[in-house]
């Protein structure tokens, strides 16, 4: 199952986000593909994302049984520890301070 959750996307974003997947509450996208139209998919995201951000997971071989990728402005920093993936949150950020502009992270074995 892949699942797409977007925050602050614009609305053409979200209109293409529909016509693949299955919009189950505001801005949470469900479906089932290919790892080759999983990638088509983030392609998508990313190309139209702005100032939004978005996180995008699904199973994999690992340790937890998923992976995942995000883009945008996020607080939260996935770190391998021994092969296994954890999330951490970065410290708050000062007023007038950008925080993270996205992590790019996936396990791939």
């Amino acid at each position: 199952m892949l699942v797409i959750v977007v925050e602050n996307a614009p609305p053409r974003l979200r209109g293409r986000l529909a016509l693949w997947l299955a919009e189950i509450r505001a801005g949470v996208y469900v479906g089932s593909y290919s790892a080759r139209t999983r990638e088509r998919i983030w392609s998508e995201v990313l190309d139209l994302i702005g100032d939004g951000s978005a996180v995008m997971a699904w199973p994999a071989p690992t340790d937890s049984g998923f992976a995942f990728e995000t883009a945008g402005p996020n607080r939260r920093e996935a770190i391998d520890f021994d092969g296994l993936t954890l999330v951490k949150f970065l410290p708050e950020p000062a007023s007038g301070t950008p925080i993270s502009s996205g992590t790019q992270f996936v396990r791939r074995t």
